[in-house]
């Protein structure tokens, strides 16, 4: 049984010139342990153990051998065919080999380019990005008169308000960047002539910037749009489409696992399940004992 080791694993040296035979420790019983067995053993632990394990590499030798000798020393006892531990094995073998399984096929899915393109071509509404400028007038709910370095913070209504006006000057042909300059309240954008960035169908955006945005065609300004402390007006610069080589990859992620939940389905609806004792599912039916 191994409960020593001869340990050969120098846990400050590098290991470049090393492979996957080199033996690192050996058994009692003369069985030799070599790297590529503790590296496949390694990648198998939770990420904390493996962290502790590359931390103290001559520690984790030691763990391998005792587990070894602990695991031979219960097989010898014939645990594995006792409850818990004979349930508790077949659950986790079932559990890996099913997680094996998936991995399996979602590494082997293959989606043809084709594939990928035809459905950029059928969906490039998805991709449209347009460019934006903002201009953006704070309300609160605790309006101030303001003071000498401070400007008068508005009420919701008054916001309203001066918004509304601001869109009507714009609609009269007013310039759009020059009453960003002078009245938007969004320091970062006012600084670039209210540039506001180019903003994706994809991207995560408040529902009502979203709708008012992707609805704009270039050179169109929106209706005053309210958020949670302020209103915004948004000028459509530019309306395009993202170059299928910035989406191509989503698409194909996409695409497979779409592949992916419909082999899924045609398992699940390959299980020809018959239930045949519904007492079961209910609290009194799966009570123990019953």
């Amino acid at each position: 049984a191994p409960n020593t080791v001869t340990a050969t694993f120098d846990a400050g040296r590098a290991l470049a010139a090393a492979t996957a035979n080199t033996v690192v420790a050996t058994f009692e019983d003369g069985r030799k342990v070599t790297i590529g067995e503790l590296n496949s053993f390694l990648a198998a632990m939770p990420p904390n153990m493996q962290q502790a394990a590359r931390r103290d590499r001559r520690a984790f030798v030691q763990q391998f051998a005792l587990m070894n000798r602990l695991s031979e020393m219960a097989e010898k006892a014939k645990l594995d065919q006792q409850s818990p531990t004979r349930e508790a094995l077949a659950f986790n073998r079932m559990y890996l080999l099913m997680n094996a399984q998936i991995h399996e096929t979602l590494t082997t899915i293959n989606v043809a380019p084709a594939e990928v393109q035809s459905f950029y071509d059928e969906n490039k509404q998805r991709f449209t990005q347009v460019k934006v400028k903002a201009l953006y007038i704070a309300y609160s709910a605790n309006a101030s008169a303001g003071g000498a370095n401070q400007p008068k913070r508005l009420t919701d209504a008054e916001a309203q308000a001066k918004i509304a006006s601001l869109r009507a000057a714009i609609a009269a042909g007013g310039d759009f960047v020059k009453l960003v300059k002078e009245n938007s309240e969004d320091q970062t954008s006012a600084a670039k002539d209210g540039d506001f960035g180019t903003l994706r169908s994809t991207d995560k955006l408040p529902d009502a910037i979203r709708t008012a945005i992707f609805a704009l065609k270039a050179g169109e300004v929106s209706e005053p749009v309210k958020q949670p402390n302020g209103f915004y007006l948004f000028r459509a610069e530019e309306v395009g489409v993202q170059p299928y080589a910035e989406v191509q990859e989503t698409i194909l992620n996409e695409l497979k696992q779409g592949h992916f939940k419909q082999w899924m389905e045609e398992v699940g609806r390959g299980l020809n399940l018959k239930i045949e004792n519904e007492a079961f599912f209910t609290e009194a039916g799966a009570a123990p004992g019953k």
